[in-house]
């Protein structure tokens, strides 16, 4: 059991989850804002042991090292890679503190997403219509940049409804391939796509100037990833053009874009996270659950 459990924002975990921490700490403190920078962060920390927190704020060295009686830091969202985390992972090694993440919990809401705003341009529900006459997905093609979890199940989604698949990735898939979706070298495939999804690990930038020249006119992008998966500027410019459509469900992930980007009428962003359903709590909080246990049942 921890001695003491601190969340030092707002960690998204369901009601259920909230009580079952109580289990797992002799205390337990839950902060329902977030902090204001490093100072307010090791304030809330104290002497706690394990602390968890969510993607608004970060832990970096300096954090950790004025932080003495941690020994588990619990991330409540995704964490890809150690590069892209907002917590200094490498140096909480070095001090012998346990960082353990989660992913893969609110994909289903994005693919339902994309599907959303897909059908309602090829069809014009709620949205011009992409050409003179109404379209399916089936026989579309679309370009899957990064073929991750949640690229692949978009790519399942809109398979089964007939779309012509098209990915690229760091390598091929086979079982991709058998299922009728081909690896394709990035400028053929955005060359030959009508529309391109991007399903990037953050801080991935794929697309620049030369990217956007290949994509051409009359396309459509979405980015269904926590971040830009492309040079902004480059971004902008290519929307600029006749004809082209993105889409992104958070003004982050467009990037650092002019405040009128998004006054653009082909530029589609709901301002809100796809991926945060009930479904997808529930699954994060048993997830953060489960490295809590975990951590405790090996030490």
């Amino acid at each position: 059991m921890f001695r003491k459990l601190t969340a030092i924002e707002p960690v998204s975990l369901v009601p259920a989850a909230e009580k079952e921490l109580y289990s797992l700490a002799s205390e337990v403190v839950l902060y329902d804002d977030i902090p204001a920078d490093n100072d307010e962060i090791v304030r809330r920390i104290g002497d706690a042991d394990a602390v968890l927190l969510s993607y608004t704020s970060r832990m970096d060295r300096d954090v950790i090292a004025r932080c003495p009686n941690l020994r588990y830091i619990g991330m409540c969202c995704s964490l890809y890679s150690e590069e892209s985390a907002n917590v200094d992972i490498a140096f909480a090694r070095e001090k012998g503190i346990c960082v353990k993440g989660i992913r893969d919990y609110g994909d289903r809401g994005v693919v339902e997403y994309v599907l959303h705003e897909l059908t309602g341009l090829l069809h014009g529900f709620d949205l011009p219509r992409l050409h003179d006459e109404a379209e399916e997905i089936y026989g579309l093609p679309v370009g899957m940049v990064g073929f991750g979890t949640s690229g692949r199940m978009i790519a399942e989604a809109l398979r089964f409804l007939g779309a012509d698949i098209r990915y690229y990735c760091r390598a091929p898939k086979p079982d991709a391939e058998a299922a009728g979706m081909h690896f394709t070298p990035l400028p053929e495939l955005l060359q030959k796509s009508q529309v391109v999804i991007t399903c990037l690990n953050k801080n991935v930038l794929l697309l620049g100037e030369a990217e956007f020249a290949a994509l051409g006119d009359g396309k459509v992008l979405f980015n269904t990833s926590i971040g830009p998966g492309f040079d902004s500027a480059a971004l902008e410019r290519w929307v600029a053009r006749p004809g082209n459509w993105f889409f992104c469900d958070t003004a982050a992930a467009a990037g650092p874009v002019r405040e009128d980007f998004f006054t653009n009428p082909r530029v589609v962003c709901r301002n809100v996270s796809a991926g945060r359903t009930r479904q997808a709590f529930v699954l994060l909080s048993e997830k953060v659950l489960n490295n809590l246990r975990s951590y405790l049942a090996e030490n």
